[in-house]
């Protein structure tokens, strides 16, 4: 089962994903970029030249500082104000499923209790931690993004409940706009989080989420395709057909595969632009913040055309 037959995987399957696609030791004992050793100095240099138009896109949702069901933890912001000026404190617990930011490779651990490259789980402490941290990407990420528009592609305004989105729409969504994948992509998977939420204001909130979202079956995708980074807006939806995982996607694709998530981020505004220029495919930057020993960081990702 898989891509080649459009098949989800069942639960043996899932289970064989952790081998199947494992990369521990591709990239040597002490990696810690994971699949960002995808993007070459000549991968960033071909993003750099799709650059045209000199138009920049936030794909970040606002600090959530209000509190509401997806929001646990609202982010803590004060301003201070002097006779000479003003500033900011800001504290902020981003994980979750609110506030855009990347996930680090110290962030879900196997089973076993392991990081990514087969790294104890131990080196994870209260002061950060020691191995796998998001520091490692403190030079950023600067690749070709490509947005994978789902709903554009089934023509409707978002992704349902019952119906996830697989590895093969990926294909689907690339040949209709006109979209070869490369190693080194940033994949960018929009399920329309700002559609979906409109029309049900209420919708229960539970953790891990119900919502729609993304199947585990795309991890082959990102695995074949030499991906670098998925990014998505209502991240791994809560039916997984059979698949017994609390979060499925994040507990291969971070452990095994050295993949970094971009969660909880926004496209709509990228769909439009998209879509206006009729190009799918852009320069693509995330800058995570230089925390020594952080399993992540709240991040501005940035579509440039």
């Amino acid at each position: 089962m898989g891509l080649a037959d459009r098949t989800p995987p069942d639960q043996q399957e899932y289970h064989d994903y952790a081998e199947r696609f494992s990369n521990w030791g591709r990239w040597g004992d002490d990696d810690e970029l994971g699949t960002l050793n995808h993007i070459t100095d000549e991968r960033r240099l071909a993003a750099a030249a799709l650059v045209r138009d000199g138009v920049t896109v936030s794909c970040s949702h606002p600090l959530a500082t209000d509190p509401r069901p997806r929001n646990a933890w609202p982010v803590n912001h004060y301003v201070y104000k002097t006779a000479t000026g003003s500033g900011d404190f800001i504290g902020i617990r981003y994980h979750g499923y609110a506030n855009t930011h990347i996930d680090g490779l110290c962030h879900i651990f196997t089973p076993d209790g392991r990081m990514y490259n087969g790294r104890d789980a131990s080196l994870v402490q209260s002061h950060g931690a020691e191995a796998n941290s998001v520091d490692a990407w403190r030079d950023g990420i600067v690749t070709r993004g490509v947005l994978y528009d789902i709903p554009r592609l089934r023509g409707t305004d978002y992704v349902t409940i019952d119906a996830p989105v697989h590895g093969w729409e990926l294909q689907d969504a690339a040949a209709a706009q006109g979209v070869e994948p490369r190693p080194g992509d940033a994949v960018l998977v929009r399920s329309g989080f700002e559609a979906f939420f409109a029309d049900h204001p209420d919708f229960p909130h539970t953790t891990p989420p119900s919502t729609p979202g993304v199947h585990v079956s795309i991890v082959e995708f990102l695995y074949e395709t030499d991906a670098a980074l998925l990014g998505w807006d209502l991240m791994e939806a809560g039916d997984q057909l059979g698949i017994e995982a609390r979060v499925p996607v994040h507990e291969i694709a971070i452990p095994y595969m050295g993949l970094p998530l971009l969660d909880n981020a926004t496209f709509e505004r990228l769909a439009e632009a998209c879509a206006e220029r009729g190009r799918w495919e852009f320069e693509f930057i995330v800058s995570p913040l230089y925390l020594r020993g952080g399993t992540g960081s709240p991040v501005n990702p940035i579509a440039i055309f």
